[in-house]
């Protein structure tokens, strides 16, 4: 891990990089946003199934070569109700997810850009005023523990990866295969 500076450079050049390839994919097109939502077009869940395994290999060949540390946070129902609510009620009114937004921006959406950048930046800054109030009430509600995938299955990460992989891999070609 390097500096401060460094890290944030490097967090940078990964944001671009993943949204130039959402945008290349097709996930910063609202049309194909909503055809998502609607089951007709499966683009969004191609790429963030392929997003997921690229993301596991990395993460995890990157903390074995001691380059990031995982410190996995607890999480409870409350907070994955209302965080749910929340991303699920802005994506199904603008059509776009917060990394969609930044791609669709990126791409000159003039919807995303008048739409979407405020609504990231009030919800921010509503989830700030009321966080304090709703932090002991109904996001302690229903508590998780604090454990990663090959923790809970009593795996080693690379095994559990490798079968994920796996089975990303024949969900897609399933996809595929029946034209979605």
């Amino acid at each position: 891990m390097g500096t401060k500076a460094s890290d944030l450079a490097w967090g940078l050049a990964f944001g671009v990089v993943f949204g130039f390839f959402l945008h290349k994919g097709g996930a910063t097109d609202y049309d194909v946003i909503i055809g998502q939502l609607l089951l007709t077009d499966f683009t969004v869940l191609k790429i963030m199934l392929s997003a997921v395994v690229v993301g596991a290999v990395g993460i995890h060949a990157m903390q074995g070569r001691g380059w990031v540390r995982l410190s996995p946070r607890s999480g409870s129902w409350g907070k994955n109700a209302i965080g749910g609510l929340v991303f699920g009620v802005g994506f199904a009114v603008l059509g776009y997810c917060p990394g969609t937004i930044a791609g669709a921006i990126g791409s000159g959406r003039l919807d995303a850009l008048v739409g979407g950048l405020p609504g990231i930046l009030i919800g921010s800054w509503l989830f700030a005023v009321v966080y304090p109030r709703m932090h002991d009430g109904i996001l302690s509600k229903g508590p998780l523990r604090k454990v990663t995938l090959p923790e809970l299955m009593r795996l080693p990460q690379w095994v559990v990866i490798g079968f994920l992989s796996v089975v990303i891999a024949l969900v897609l070609a399933l996809i595929e295969k029946n034209g979605l």
